[in-house]
């Protein structure tokens, strides 16, 4: 078992062909963004190259990686163990969201067609079935994709570019409030949805902006009541 345990199952062998080194930066990542790995849990090398199957190099490798991009910290004489984020970082990351996800929303409403609705119509649905089953795994991944598909419709590969490299630390931060969000914030995706659907770009704007601020009020309350 890892130091602070992880649920039976959730670290699969890595398969062995292809950039082995990648692919264990990868899994670690993904374990760490969806907080299976969590903040300030202790990551012991042999531990998880023997979950992943793997010698420790390439485990090494990728805590030093991961060290260099913030999401591990590497203590002398203590060992690599998960970022624990403070809520001045959530609140710098969240707020550049919202201002990539509000021009993604305006550029939606004025680029997208029905098939693009249609999409944003069925993860919704996805979404709103996952909260009523208590999913939060899979609310957290459908959210993901919804604002994902957004940035899609918008259009600019640059935005989305942009929009990329801070998807996964909004994963992060979003995984701890998801439940508080709950329906609320299916609520909010479909109140978008009606205004892309429209055309509308000042409401979709307006919309996507009140709910990336809706998330970050959520996330700092979380924290000041832990």
């Amino acid at each position: 078992m890892l130091s602070a345990g992880l649920p039976q199952g959730t670290v699969p062998k890595l398969e062995r062909p292809g950039p082995l080194r990648e692919r264990v930066y990868e899994a670690l990542l993904e374990l760490i963004t969806t907080r299976a790995l969590r903040p300030g849990q202790h990551l012991v090398e042999s531990e998880l190259a023997g979950h992943l199957g793997v010698s420790r190099q390439p485990v090494r490798e990728a805590l030093q990686r991961l060290n260099t991009e913030g999401w591990v910290d590497l203590r002398p004489a203590q060992g690599a163990f998960v970022h624990e984020p403070t809520e001045e970082e959530a609140d710098h990351l969240l707020s550049v969201r919202t201002l990539l996800e509000a021009e993604a929303a305006r550029l939606a409403a004025a680029n997208s067609g029905s098939a693009g609705i249609a999409a944003l119509e069925a993860l919704c649905a996805k979404g709103e079935q996952a909260v009523a089953d208590d999913d939060v795994d899979l609310a957290v991944a459908a959210d993901a994709e919804f604002h994902a598909k957004v940035m899609e419709l918008a259009g600019n590969p640059v935005l989305a570019e942009l929009a990329g490299q801070v998807d996964r630390r909004v994963r992060w931060y979003y995984t701890p409030v998801a439940r508080r969000r709950g329906k609320q914030s299916w609520v909010e995706h479909r109140e978008l949805v009606a205004a892309i659907s429209a055309c509308d770009e000042r409401a979709a704007t307006s919309v996507m902006r009140a709910h990336t601020e809706h998330t970050r009020a959520t996330y700092h309350e979380r924290v000041r009541q832990a």
